[in-house]
């Protein structure tokens, strides 16, 4: 059985690491290579750099920050904010990561996705969602209309399906509603080529309430490829919740680990315990 991975995650801004909530009321947390350092040292399995204003302001991702990590960090990473091209991966790839984050370059051109996983391997390719709980029907997102004069069982199952969960995708930070739907997004991604779902709930997101689980189980359900968990993450139990409940591969946190509250190898002991596979080290 694979290890499921724990993963901080380093949200950067303007040369800093910062953490917030519900994507807002920002605060910062330190310089990102010392933290990647450190993490590399506390046993992490991952890294995520995520350069959150990159694409909202129109520049390119932290070059540097990938290079000088490869120089300290041992583990595999991943980088992502302000990605546009096959080039800009290309030149993160050289630098030094792992693999590259897209999001608001693969909603708005999709074939970047297929594109890059041939050239450069799936695995290099992960796919970052955004994604928001939609207040109304299904439909609201997805775009579909109720037929006139369809029969009433007919309009009984458009109900039904109005009625479940949904979530909307948004980019540039969650600054930017697109009407897309969540689950259908993650299954074209993974058509494409994406080698991985990195997934954040929006209304959980530095909230420490815990993941969401419909949501990552209804994502995780519906394509073959890893899905990792983000956005909520406050105490042990919801590490376990969200990989046994929702069948998360990897778990992300962020400020939980910025800030002490807790260690990572605290919380793969109690993963261990539970019963989850995690790479355990001295």
């Amino acid at each position: 059985m694979l290890t499921k991975r724990i993963i901080p995650c380093l949200d950067v801004d303007k040369g800093r690491v910062v953490k917030g909530i519900r994507f807002v009321d920002i605060r910062d947390a330190g310089e990102p290579v010392e933290l990647a350092s450190f993490y590399d040292k506390e046993g992490a399995d991952e890294l995520v750099f995520l350069d959150i204003t990159a694409s909202h302001e129109e520049r390119k991702t932290m070059l540097e920050v990938a290079r000088h990590t490869a120089e300290q960090v041992f583990i595999p990473y991943c980088v992502g904010g302000g990605i546009r091209t096959s080039e800009d991966i290309r030149n993160l790839l050289a630098a030094g990561a792992d693999k590259v984050s897209l999001n608001t370059a693969a909603v708005k051109n999709p074939q970047i996705i297929r594109e890059t996983s041939r050239k450069y391997g799936s695995q290099c390719i992960v796919v970052a969602i955004d994604a928001k709980r939609v207040q109304g029907p299904r439909s609201k997102v997805r775009g579909q209309r109720e037929t006139k004069g369809a029969d009433s069982k007919t309009n009984n199952q458009q109900q039904t399906a109005n009625n479940r969960l949904s979530w909307e995708v948004y980019l540039h930070g969650g600054r930017t509603p697109t009407g897309i739907d969540a689950v259908e997004w993650a299954k074209k991604a993974e058509a494409l080529g994406a080698g991985e779902i990195l997934l954040t709930s929006m209304d959980r997101d530095g909230t420490k309430d815990g993941y969401d689980i419909p949501l990552t189980k209804a994502i995780a359900d519906s394509v073959n490829i890893p899905v990792i968990a983000s956005g909520g993450a406050g105490k042990l139990e919801h590490f376990y919740d969200v990989i046994n409940e929702a069948g998360a591969d990897a778990v992300l946190a962020a400020s939980l680990f910025h800030y002490g509250e807790l260690k990572i190898k605290d919380v793969k002991e109690y993963l261990h315990a539970k019963g989850v596979p995690v790479r355990l080290t001295d």
